[in-house]
């Protein structure tokens, strides 16, 4: 039974979350206003190692311990290598398609988790969650347009990207609990700077001087950055999960508007049903697994309950 008090904590979380989503979608507008002044490189590398620092500091101000044999276990490594993958990639985007396209592709992120969870996991997705998620997938497919002569190549960074950002989610799952959540912060951002450098290297673009413009831009992504992510981990520690989550895909909507607003981009029918097709099947899965969740507490609740036989 919901009382007053949950009610208000799922509020609290529901505003956490739409304030998360609007912030990140504030920092991939600001990454691809400064991608027009410094290299995709440089950007990755001063963005890492600033989020770095900063979760560095929250996780020395806990008494995490930075250096354990945890941090180098597999699914550590493996979160590493798709943390490089899916940011690498999704700065790419930003910085050569439209804001709404990449936004738009990013939304399909949990319905490829679902569906990975499944086959590795093994976790039970019955044929009306795998309906939904064929179904967002072809709304990627009708933004893509692959086949056709509105289809861009440029389009696939943001589904690598993508890919990139549902196997890092997978990864983290099966990382040691003993990680707290600043230690997978810090290591994801030291990520982030290493494919900085490494893109810089094979790009052969050397890092610039920012002038104040670019400075401010920069700084602006790393302080909204890690805005969005601790208003993220404040969400989901506030109110129920199932309550709070499906407010994610208010970045849908923040992402759009900034990219009409700032960027001069037009909404096609094809973006339009896409988009559509993402957040209903999305949406549905969240809605089929919260029931899933409140029946199995139901069940164990009157097993709990009845007296057992002798």
């Amino acid at each position: 039974m919901t009382t007053q008090s949950d009610h208000r904590q799922n509020l609290a979380g529901a505003a956490w979350m739409i304030f998360a989503m609007a912030a990140f979608a504030v920092e991939d507008a600001l990454v691809k206003a400064v991608s027009d002044i410094l290299p995709v490189g440089q950007i990755l590398t001063m963005f890492g190692l600033g989020g770095a620092l900063l979760f560095a500091a929250i996780a020395y101000r806990q008494g995490d311990a930075l250096l354990t044999r945890d941090v180098v276990s597999l699914p550590m490594r493996l979160r590493v290598l798709f943390e490089i993958t899916g940011r690498l990639f999704y700065v790419l985007a930003l910085a050569l398609i439209p804001l709404s396209t990449a936004t738009v592709i990013l939304q399909a992120t949990p319905l490829v988790v679902v569906a990975s969870a499944a086959v590795i996991f093994g976790e039970r997705v019955g044929w009306r969650r795998w309906t939904a998620i064929g179904l967002g997938l072809g709304g990627v497919l009708i933004i893509l347009r692959p086949g056709t002569e509105g289809f861009s190549p440029l389009s696939m960074l943001a589904v690598i990207g993508m890919l990139g950002f549902a196997g890092r989610d997978l990864a983290s799952r099966a990382a040691p609990k003993s990680l707290s959540t600043a230690v997978l912060g810090l290591y994801g951002f030291l990520a982030l700077a290493a494919a900085g450098l490494l893109f810089s290297l094979w790009q052969g673009e050397a890092f610039r001087i920012p002038g104040a413009g670019a400075a401010l831009l920069l700084t602006g992504t790393i302080v909204v950055g890690i805005g969005a992510y601790s208003g993220l981990m404040k969400a989901m520690r506030t109110g129920d999960v199932s309550a709070v989550t499906p407010f994610r895909y208010t970045r849908l909507l923040f992402g759009l508007a900034l990219g009409i607003l700032l960027f001069n981009e037009t909404l096609t029918v094809a973006m339009l049903l896409g988009s559509s097709l993402i957040v209903m099947s999305g949406l549905f899965i969240l809605w089929r697994g919260r029931g899933k969740m409140l029946k199995s507490a139901s069940t164990l609740e009157a097993e709990t309950a009845s007296p057992r036989r002798l």
